[in-house]
């Protein structure tokens, strides 16, 4: 427990210093509704947020609403967002997701995070991305660089497991504070404590604190 009590205390304090480094961050992928979200997060795996927010323009051009969209076979969805990669299993998601959205819940995302999670193509991680940019709810989006951070910095030991991580930030993130958190650790991870170069230690808001540096934390 008292172990418990320093992470919390310390994570405020991660909190407080990527607030103050990134005060605008949010969510990276282009979206007006709900829906969209819905099917950008999809294209997004194994993809990043800047070719799916050129891709998307096409799709919605065609597909401007969930109906259109249910109404499209996934081969057509295929043709357009096949540039994101893993184009088929994609667009078969997107398909399956729009007829359910279209069919069960009258074309609205439904809230429920269980209820999302059972989508087709959506995981915790998508569901939390939802949940906390579109309805506000408490929410903790376990991507690469929050995985990739928290481990490096110390906040999380031991598991690069995605959902063992959000168990373990939900027990000292303030649930008010967790996907902000989140959005500003993607922003500092493709910035600054980045996966595929060394990361910029030098220029870090976290380094005196970061446990990569072998910081002592009381």
């Amino acid at each position: 427990m008292a172990e418990e009590t320093i992470k919390k205390k310390w994570a405020l304090e991660v909190i407080r210093r990527l607030r103050e480094e990134y005060p605008d961050a949010d969510c990276t992928l282009d979206y007006d509704q709900a829906w969209k979200l819905l099917v950008s997060v999809r294209l997004a795996a194994q993809c990043t947020d800047a070719r799916v927010n050129i891709v998307v323009e096409k799709l919605y051009e065609k597909y401007p609403d969930v109906d259109a969209l249910a109404a499209a076979s996934p081969e057509e969805i295929e043709e357009i967002v096949r540039p994101c990669g893993l184009g088929h299993s994609k667009a078969r998601d997107i398909s399956a997701c729009m007829r359910i959205l279209r069919d069960q819940y009258q074309g609205k995302v439904p809230e429920n995070f269980d209820e999302l999670l059972a989508l087709p193509g959506v995981g915790r991680k998508s569901a939390n991305l939802i949940m906390g940019d579109v309805f506000g709810k408490p929410a903790i989006v376990t991507d690469t660089h929050c995985i990739r951070i928290t481990n490096r910095i110390g906040l999380v030991e031991g598991t690069k497991d995605p959902k063992k991580v959000e168990m373990a930030l939900w027990k000292i993130i303030p649930p008010e504070e967790g996907s902000s958190f989140c959005h500003r650790l993607v922003y500092h991870g493709r910035e600054v404590c980045t996966a595929r170069t060394t990361p910029f230690c030098d220029r870090c808001c976290l380094k005196d604190i970061c446990e990569k540096n072998d910081v002592k934390r009381k």
